[in-house]
């Protein structure tokens, strides 16, 4: 029998973390064997292997322990790769020199498949001078923009796209600038933005204090905190970013205090680091730990609970002692402090399995009780391990104990420390498990609500047909294989019908006995009002959250997609033929139609040519390949590259619009051009907007900056909120993008903007 609970569990494994050759051949021939695998690797470190490889395989085994995927896809494969998830870079110096040399470790680092968070704030503001060579500095948003264009050229392990974290404090001249940047819809698409609030700027919103804006010393100028903190607001409001970190809180608990200051997460928030901080994660899947489910007496036997931490932890543990790092100063990090993450997934399933409802009084506090046991038992590990292979070597017990963090610890537990030392500075924290859920059987995330409790997956097949798959809550599947078709109860909800006070109630609780951070996205209605969805970020504040992401569907963000449990039918396409999406290529016809247009470069020498051939499919005209010419010979090499590439994409069909913005993007740090009257980024994007010409020449697309003009079916029955229009998922084209964890993800391939 299968060990998957779901086909998408099966084809997730396949994809991301079975071990393959070079030529696709797979070298795990099971699922046992890849769990042997990375248990075998964890376990090589130890002084009695073999006993310890069989406990490491026992807590892999039924996804009761859910190391991140990095771990799960690299361990035991010998292969060049980092198992760690998070990575926050150096402090960036407020100098050319060094600004490009941090731009270079961060190429280094997403290389190898590494998030990474950055400070922009200590780079100094647009217009002030710089020294010697009389011109003024065109601040940190521009340098941003420098990195994102890096970002988009680097492809980390296992084919994800590399993720970034900036961050900018909350008194830095250029916040302004920072919190409007991703207004601009073709800006800093690589990176997530969140903004740094201090306990003094928090005061000053509450009592309508001025608030000053300083850089080394000067103050530039003041406002009103409250204008600044309604600037924040609206802008997350209406674009769903920047977010906010409570910096001065985390710095406060953070057991390390004493050795390093943090102002920088990973991609996803839940990893607050100092310089060249990294973190490894993993996850205790309590949905798996639930016995007598949906009975009186339904519960987590606190024993087994423990004993699984405690393997975890020296699992994740060893990683640090296995695992490759971009860079010697990451290990250095590393080594020193020997910071890790574990948290848990499968939260809401298992308050489910107990009847309780998601946000209830009763919810918060089975979750503080849950997150206190995992703590405690984390920390009495983490002290054994001390006993038996030494504390961290940074490790200072009075200081220490001192922490915010530490000072709520049980007496025992500090006692334990203060005699035996603690092998990891740092070890629980709340990761987006979007992919790792689906694998686990589609388990709820992290400890965000269930988004949906069963949609319907269209699968695309080797001969181009489609089959569809229903892709079941885990929760929902026991509940049906106990009481067949029998009706859910009420409190079973989703993430859509809760109220935001709920998803921060739930966050507040969980993050007590969290000693990082907590991915978490608060979903809210497109129709909340604005005083409303501030007082969800006071709240957060006020219940002692680090740092708060909401998101609220609309017409700039996308919708969000309110699947029926019961539908039957699929919505069709408005008007012409559906947009066929294709797992092979097309074959070329003897002859197709087409139009070459000349693009004439404003600081070129020779015009490009650009020719763009259309197939008939089902009807409708659509892209099938890009010829790209010029006598420049400079261009040569990436235009024949570009040609191969876009041709390709254009030759899997679908939704292939996402080129034309990918290229509109590119930023080319020597300068663009004017052209007709626009400032155009780069000669590539200019060759994006040539093709986007002819996507609405041929009615492909609706328009300048717009999406298909003829929608394919979607993957799944839905109904869209409002008058948003759905986004596509950019790797597979499923309509099934939905905000998990402050990552888009895609419920049908697993695909995360956040890596």
């Amino acid at each position: 029998m299968s060990r998957f609970a779901a086909p998408i569990a099966a084809q997730i494994w396949d994809m991301k973390y079975r071990m393959k050759a070079a030529d696709g051949t797979p070298v795990d021939a099971t699922l046992e064997d890849s769990w042997r695998r990375v248990a075998r690797d964890l376990a090589r470190v130890e002084d009695q292997p073999q006993a310890w490889e069989d406990k490491f395989y026992a807590a892999l085994e039924d996804f009761r322990f859910l190391p991140a995927g990095r771990i799960l896809a690299g361990a035991g494969t010998g292969r060049s790769v980092t198992l760690f998830n998070c990575f926050v870079m150096g402090t960036i110096p407020d100098s050319m020199g060094g600004i490009f040399e941090m731009l270079k470790e961060a190429a280094l680092t997403m290389q190898q498949g590494g998030g990474i968070g950055y400070d922009f704030s200590t780079i100094r503001p647009k217009g002030s001078p710089v020294a010697g060579v009389a011109a003024d500095a065109s601040g940190p948003l521009s340098f941003m923009d420098v990195w994102d264009a890096m970002c988009r050229t680097i492809m980390s392990a296992g084919s994800r796209r590399g993720a970034m974290m900036a961050t900018m404090r909350c008194d830095h001249p250029d916040i302004e600038q920072f919190i409007e940047a991703k207004q601009d819809s073709a800006r800093l698409r690589m990176f997530n933005l969140s903004v740094l609030v201090t306990d003094p700027f928090m005061e000053a919103v509450k009592n309508d204090a001025p608030w000053d804006l300083t850089f080394d010393g000067r103050t530039y100028r003041s406002l009103p905190a409250r204008d600044l903190w309604n600037k924040i607001m609206r802008a997350t409001y209406d674009y769903a970013e920047p977010g906010v970190i409570f910096i001065d809180r985390i710095n406060k608990a953070n057991n390390l205090g004493y050795a390093e200051t943090i102002a920088a997460t990973n991609p996803c928030g839940e990893q607050p680091l100092p310089p060249y901080g990294a973190c490894l994660l993993g996850s205790i899947n309590l949905a798996r730990l639930v016995s007598a489910p949906f009975e009186t007496d339904a519960g987590i036997d606190p024993a087994e609970l423990e004993e699984l931490v405690r393997t975890a932890i020296r699992m994740m543990d060893n990683v640090v002692d296995a695992s490759k790092f971009p860079l010697p100063q990451q290990a250095q990090e590393a080594q020193a402090k020997r910071r890790i993450g574990l948290g848990v997934t499968g939260l809401a399933d298992a308050l489910l399995m107990m009847g309780l409802r998601y946000g209830s009084d009763e919810a918060v506090a089975q979750t503080e009780a849950w997150m206190k046991a995992i703590a405690r038992a984390s920390y009495l590990a983490s002290v054994d391990l001390a006993k038996e292979k030494g504390a961290f070597p940074l490790f200072e017990a009075e200081p220490y104990l001192a922490s915010g963090n530490m000072q709520q610890m049980d007496d025992d537990v500090r006692d334990a420390i203060r005699t035996h030392g603690i092998r990891n500075a740092l070890l629980t924290s709340v990761a987006p498990t979007g992919t790792i859920s689906l694998y686990a059987g589609n388990v709820s995330s992290g400890i965000e609500p269930v988004f949906a409790y069963a949609y319907t997956r269209k699968v695309l097949q080797k001969d181009g047909s489609r089959t569809e798959e229903e892709v079941v809550d885990y929760a929902v599947s026991l509940w049906r294989e106990k009481f067949g078709d029998a009706e859910l109860p009420d409190y079973f909800v989703s993430a859509q019908t809760l109220a935001p006070m709920d998803h921060v109630r739930m966050q507040a609780a969980a993050q007590k006995w969290v000693d990082s951070s907590i991915s978490k996205t608060i979903n809210c209605p497109e129709d909340i009002d604005f005083e409303t969805f501030k007082d969800v970020y006071l709240s957060a504040w006020d219940m002692g959250c680090k740092g708060c992401t909401t998101y609220r569907p609309n017409a700039v963000t996308g919708s969000v997609l309110a699947v029926s449990e019961k539908a039957d039918t699929v919505p069709q396409a408005e008007t012409g033929a559906e947009v066929i999406y294709l797992s092979e290529p097309l074959d070329r016809p003897e002859a197709l139609e087409g139009q070459t247009y000349k693009l004439k470069w404003p600081v070129s020498e020779h015009a490009i040519y650009i020719t763009v051939n259309d197939i008939v499919v089902a009807g409708r005209r659509q892209p099938f390949e890009v010829f790209i010419n010029s006598k420049n010979m400079e261009h040569y090499a990436w235009t024949v590259a570009l040609t191969r590439m876009i041709s390709a994409v254009f030759r899997r069909g679908g939704d292939v619009s996402f080129v034309v913005e990918e290229l509109k993007a590119v930023f080319d740090p020597r300068g663009g051009a004017w052209m007709q009257g626009k400032y155009i980024p780069s000669i590539l994007a200019a060759i994006g907007g040539v093709i986007e010409e002819h996507l609405i020449a041929i009615g492909f697309i609706e328009g300048a900056g717009l999406g298909l003009k003829s929608d394919p079916k979607a993957g799944a029955a839905f109904s869209v909120k409002g008058n948003a229009k759905p986004k596509s998922c950019p790797s597979c084209g499923a309509y099934e993008l939905v905000m998990i964890e402050g990552c888009m993800t895609c419920r049908a391939c697993g695909h995360s903007k956040c890596g």
